[in-house]
């Protein structure tokens, strides 16, 4: 059975030394946030993750959830106990705001708790998760009375909540939504339609479960202009906040999956269900959007965390399996073989791991810091700058990180080599869990679409050339110290061949999209390559100057410099090849009709 120790000094050193988080004290919730007190709560997230989920990850693979016949739906064995011992612990509103029963850390801190949750056990993580997404939601676009009902439930996690956009007929195009909203005289509607792939939607882990359905109140325009956003709980409350009775939907069923077995992925059925307005009429998609960014951002760091499960499993595994001799003769003459870790294909498997886990968790924090300053800032230019950080970087990270993250748990898979296939390694498990996070919460296709289409031109490309501007600023300034050429030489390179991209897009996809399209995927990945290559030397330099003051955290810094390096020499030259792909244009991928396929 795999194992998973929770990298709470990492985390640490990039909070710390590398984004310098105390710098940050400007803003609530942040001066009470010191080192000490991060560095305990995230010890105690790690004791929980590791010795309560990881121990349940296969048995919620293995069993899966249970619908009965009422609609009714049994999570797997421990499951229940656990979800009281995460809610005891007040993990889901750890940066809530302190009116609604929350602590109002930062939401680092939440970013990284997640994490070690995903990796722990990434079917049970879905279910604060989604909590987390709907109340953000509520908090943005809620009335002050649905704040004050329904914010305090799901931030103590007494009740869960969900997002039902999906149906049979619409994914990715939500203006081909069914589902109706019929007005009634007391203020309420009558919610009737089917929604599809809804993660949670029905559990027994909490009293009751908070759905935000999108719909169309009858006479609405169609298409997206005329779509709508619903508070429909499970059982109706009182203004007291206590539940009374049920409402008119049920989960019809429970969709077989290739992963995530543990987490109830439900057909739910609204039929004349009792459901509030939530934000403006027909506005529904602007409110939604609140939760899909915070899903999208949530996503990305799945990536993140079955990449790092998958890679400690693959390194432990590499020192310890025999086969063979190094090429360069025995080193490890004792013993009847050596480990495969002396072989540099294994080696090249687990530095692009960790090389990517490393740079990868260091763009969800650096994110997960703008989305504070973003929602805290009592400065409108700094709040506006973080926003446009965060819009610009939401599709970058859930399209790359699951990508990549994906191709790691192959990886580690591949580490294993035929043990890799076998249950009870549990690499199999995360190859299958992770291959969701590219699918939901918008597909990848659609992410890089998003980045290329949308988040690019947005305000006259504001959000682009800032971060063009960061990072050439730092090149620039980094320029002269040799010591850190090997890392800043390679980011300057791809950060020209980004801008490259960039301008021919501008050049060739105006007089026809399909360039765009075509190229929106490498586009993507070279963005997220110049990214990552940036986190890289944010890390680099924060790890020589921890190495130089003596501190006896030498021996890891040197590791995060080699892995840096790997990083800088052997995945940061793909940006040439995704500016090769993007140059080549639409010709060749639309040349062949339809009916040739």
């Amino acid at each position: 059975m795999p194992t998973y120790k929770a990298p709470v000094g990492d985390v640490m050193f990039l909070l710390s030394d590398v984004f310098h988080i105390d710098r940050y004290n400007n803003l609530p919730g942040f001066a009470d946030a010191t080192p000490d007190l991060l560095e305990a709560v995230l010890d105690e997230a790690a004791k929980f993750c590791e010795d309560v989920l990881t121990p349940l990850n296969r048995v919620g693979d293995k069993e899966g959830c249970k619908r009965s016949a009422d609609g009714s739906v049994a999570t797997p064995t421990g499951f229940k106990d656990a979800y009281k011992r995460l809610t005891d612990g007040g993990w889901i509103g750890a940066s809530a705001p302190a009116e609604f029963g929350g602590q109002g850390l930062p939401m680092a801190l939440t970013q990284s708790i997640g994490e070690f949750l995903c990796s722990a056990n990434m079917a049970f993580a879905m279910y604060p998760g989604l909590t987390q997404g709907a109340s953000a939601a509520i908090l943005a676009h809620g009335s002050t009375d649905q704040k004050a009902l329904y914010l305090p439930k799901l931030v103590s996690g007494q009740w869960t909540g969900t997002m039902n956009l999906t149906e049979p007929q619409c994914g990715t195009d939500l203006g081909l939504v069914r589902t109706r909203a019929t007005p009634q005289g007391d203020g309420s509607y009558k919610i009737t339609g089917t929604k599809i792939f809804i993660s949670a939607g029905e559990h027994d882990l909490a009293e009751n479960i908070v759905h935000l359905v999108l719909a169309r109140i009858d006479g609405a325009p169609e298409g997206t202009k005329g779509i709508s956003l619903f508070i429909v709980p499970k059982f109706l409350p009182g203004k007291d906040g206590a539940i009374s009775a049920r409402n008119a939907l049920v989960c019809g069923s429970i969709e077989e999956k290739m992963g995530i077995h543990g987490n109830s992925t439900c057909v739910m059925n609204f039929d004349g269900a009792t459901g509030w307005l939530m934000g403006e009429a027909n506005r529904g998609l602007n409110a939604m959007f609140v939760m899909m960014n915070e899903a999208r951002l949530g996503v990305g760091v799945q990536g993140l965390a079955l990449s790092e499960v998958a890679y400690q499993n693959a390194a432990a595994y590499a020192k310890e399996r025999l086969a063979g001799r190094a090429l360069t003769g025995a080193k490890f003459k004792d013993k009847p073989a050596d480990p495969i870790i002396v072989q540099p294909d294994v080696r090249r498997m687990l530095m692009t791991m960790r090389a990517f886990n490393e740079a990868a968790r260091a763009l969800v924090l650096w994110t997960a810091l703008k989305s504070d300053i973003a929602h805290r800032s009592g400065d409108a230019k700094e709040r506006q700058a973080a926003d446009d950080h965060m819009g610009l970087m939401t599709p970058v990270i859930k399209g790359v990180l699951t990508d990549q993250g994906f191709a790691n748990t192959v990886m580690a898979q591949q580490v294993f080599g035929g043990h890799g296939y076998i249950a009870e390694h549990g690499m199999e498990q995360f190859v299958r869990d992770a291959r969701i996070a590219m699918i939901y919460e918008g597909a990848n296709g659609i992410q890089a679409l998003d980045l290329v289409g949308r988040k690019l031109p947005r305000d006259g490309g504001r959000a682009l050339q800032a971060f063009f501007a960061e990072v050439s600023a730092y090149i620039k300034e980094q320029g002269a110290d040799a010591a850190m050429a090997p890392y800043v030489k390679p980011l300057a390179q791809a950060l020209g061949e980004l801008q490259q991209a960039t301008m021919w897009f501008m050049q060739n996809a105006l007089g026809n999209p399909e360039n765009a399209g075509a190229g929106s995927t490498d586009y993507m990945h070279l963005f997220g390559l110049v990214a990552l290559g940036y986190m890289w030397c944010l890390i680099v330099q924060a790890a020589k100057a921890k190495a130089a003051s003596g501190n006896g955290a030498g021996d890891l810094m040197a590791a995060k410099l080699a892995s840096g390096r790997f990083f800088a020499e052997r995945l940061l030259p793909g940006a040439t090849t995704h500016l090769a792909r993007i140059k080549a244009g639409a010709a060749s991928t639309m040349a062949l009709p339809a009916e040739a396929f």
